[in-house]
């Protein structure tokens, strides 16, 4: 008989679940492995609220199982440490990302990629090596291999930095792999909403001159004047488009409706890339003459492997760099995933799981 998700594992744990493709989140009762020798427990007190979360409930990718808890961007205080673990101690504050788990023996794993390893395990609604389905950080505790615990500065506060485990290393990533984390270079962000904000930030931060591309003229003092962009680009005028042609060196395209690609292939220098980050649902449409004429790259990028995600963050602590969130209550989940699928929000949901889970235990 297949035990039920509270009995599957030593250790009790509660979290909130969606438990079909409605994506309707509830109370959910299920356990945690115990903490093996490698293992590392936390205390869950942060979770952002990632948009593939939204994807995901809704199984609208077709690769969601339920019952399913949401939740790659987790921040809390360590609670118990494995016999053999050497990375962080008992009281430390810690997160985990996208990732729980990879084969460590292909070429991807070895060069510190894990996110790229054929056998990559998600945080939450994939099987893990022991056979049970993994659960993310809507929840109380968390268990991880100490490979995929990021350490967190004392000095940073949680909440606006756990967006980073997968917001911040998706824009983070794609800027150094692809020679563009560097001073003078001119790069563009498109769209400007949880990816978007921190591409601005982490751009600003290498010594980029940083254009925020977007439709809507409403967030251009935004940009400007809060964020630190140096130039605002509205991409239904013509004109501005016309003048900005062959100007960029790169550019990070976060928006994950179906748009079109030539306007934006246009406006990058000879030898340009254009980095997708967002993944929609159908496919886009890719002139190839455009690239062909101007040896441009249209290229895309996950989060990137945990010896990046830590420089990542250190980088961040240096540079002051967090994510503007609003905290919200475990209660509020369901209204901010409505919230999220209009774009409603300034920039990224952080749910306050240490104060606000427990009291909808039922």
């Amino acid at each position: 008989m297949e035990k039920s998700p509270e009995q599957e594992h030593p250790k009790k744990a509660f979290g909130w679940a969606a438990r079909d493709p409605s994506g309707v989140l509830s109370p959910f009762k299920f356990s945690r492995r115990a903490t093996g020798d490698k293992d590392v427990t936390f205390r869950v007190l942060y979770c952002g609220m990632c948009h593939s979360d939204l994807h995901m409930v809704k199984n609208e990718w077709g690769m969601s199982t339920y019952p399913l808890v949401p939740g790659h961007e987790i921040a809390g205080e360590v609670t118990e440490v494995g016999s053999k673990v050497e990375k962080v101690k008992v009281g430390d504050k810690v997160g985990v990302g996208c990732v729980v788990g990879a084969c460590h023996s292909c070429e991807n794993c070895n060069n510190d990629l894990e996110v790229y390893c054929p056998q990559m395990i998600l945080t939450y609604s994939n099987i893990y090596h022991d056979g049970t389905l993994t659960y993310g950080g809507y929840s109380d505790t968390m268990v991880a291999n100490e490979r995929y615990i990021i350490r967190f500065p004392e000095n940073v506060p949680l909440d606006a930095s756990a967006p980073l485990l997968c917001a911040g290393i998706t824009v983070y990533s794609p800027l150094r792999y692809y020679g563009l984390a560097e001073p003078g270079k001119h790069i563009g962000v498109v769209g400007l909403g949880g990816l978007g904000h921190v591409a601005v930030k982490f751009a600003k931060a290498f010594g980029a001159k940083v254009t925020v591309i977007s439709t809507s003229a409403s967030k251009k003092d935004e940009a400007l004047q809060h964020l630190g962009a140096d130039s605002f680009l509205i991409s239904r005028d013509q004109e501005q488009m016309q003048a900005a042609k062959n100007t960029f060196d790169g550019i990070l395209d976060t928006v994950s409706a179906v748009h079109p690609l030539l306007p934006l292939i246009d406006l990058l220098k000879s030898h340009g890339k254009l980095v997708l980050l967002g993944g929609s649902e159908e496919p886009l449409e890719l002139p190839v003459f455009p690239l062909i004429t101007g040896r441009k790259m249209v290229a895309g990028s996950a989060t990137g492997g945990i010896k990046e995600i830590q420089e990542m963050i250190e980088f961040a602590a240096k540079h002051n760099i967090t994510a503007d969130i609003e905290v919200i209550s475990m209660e509020y989940v369901n209204t901010a995933m409505e919230r999220l699928a209009k774009g409603d929000v300034r920039y990224r949901f952080v749910i306050d799981i240490g104060n606000t889970l427990p009291v909808t235990k039922p």
